[in-house]
């Protein structure tokens, strides 16, 4: 069996030094919460220099950085949901808006709790047919096109408060989309947000608390598989130390796209994942990568 491979499982990461290990956390940590997909940049880093594809269990294991930086970041908010909700449920008050956005948080995780555990045998088989670079560059035009059109026709001017459960049913589909690589998470979840006519910095805030159960069940989830994949100490290091260099690098990532978005607009990420997606696809055809 293949040293990328551990009863089935694609762990390419193992086969990796500490220095590109540190380097791919820098990559996963600010891709993965900015809309530019990281799987994307998980795949398309590796082919470029040449190393292993660490694969789709190390990027989805490294969610538990996102996870982090989120928590940290959004800290205040999480712990006025937590106890806003408490309270509301104590007065029966369920129109309450923390009330609203703890249940929207769970409708939202619905759909893409179903699909993940349908897609995982695919999503994690060695040699998935859907990390080919061909599906990441196909993904990363369509995504590019959609965060366009909501930027040119949506009016961007609804605030968190007047989030309905409606909303976070479809942010929650559009969350399903990121099972497919270089789609992106936080691409395909602030891009239904904005659809949904919220402001811009308030779109990438109903993002991160929405995906929050998401990115948590998904990180978890695929430790739980390394766990019974029996993989070695060795990898557990590595992935431990590409972990905290992502968390790292995940709080930055944060940071500078709310700061972005407050200010200016989406369309750096639009010209970008274009960009990205027409190169990849260039470079496909002719045989420069495979």
């Amino acid at each position: 069996m293949s040293e990328s491979c551990s009863g089935g499982l694609d762990i390419g990461f193992a086969a990796l030094d500490y220095a590109q290990i540190a380097w791919l956390g820098v990559v996963q940590g600010i891709s993965e919460l900015l809309p530019i997909s990281s799987t994307a940049h998980m795949r398309i880093v590796p082919a470029l220099l040449g190393w292993h594809d660490p694969g789709s269990a190390f990027s989805a294991a490294m969610q538990m950085a996102a996870l982090a930086a989120v928590v940290s970041y959004f800290w205040r908010d999480i712990a006025a949901l937590a106890g806003g909700s408490r309270r509301a449920i104590a007065r029966r008050d369920f129109n309450d808006t923390h009330f609203v956005m703890l249940v929207a948080i769970l409708f939202a995780t619905i759909p893409i709790g179903l699909a993940g555990i349908a897609l995982s045998p695919v999503l994690n088989a060695c040699n998935s047919p859907l990390r080919s670079l061909n599906v990441i560059g196909v993904s990363c035009i369509v995504m590019a096109v959609l965060l366009a059109v909501s930027e040119l026709t949506c009016k961007h001017r609804r605030v968190t408060a007047q989030l309905r459960i409606r909303d976070a049913l479809i942010v929650g589909l559009a969350q399903v989309g990121a099972l497919i690589p270089g789609v992106s998470r936080s691409g395909s979840t602030l891009t239904a947000a904005l659809f949904r006519n919220f402001r811009r910095e308030e779109a990438a805030r109903l993002s991160f608390l929405l995906g929050l159960p998401a990115i948590a069940l998904a990180g978890l989830k695929e430790l739980v598989v390394l766990h019974h994949a029996s993989i070695p100490h060795e990898a557990w290091t590595k992935l431990g130390f590409g972990l905290i260099v992502a968390s790292v690098s995940a709080f930055v990532a944060i940071w500078g796209l709310m700061r972005m978005l407050e200010q200016f607009s989406s369309w750096p990420f639009v010209l970008y994942r274009a960009v990205l997606g027409l190169a990849l696809l260039l470079a496909v055809g002719s045989g420069w990568l495979h």
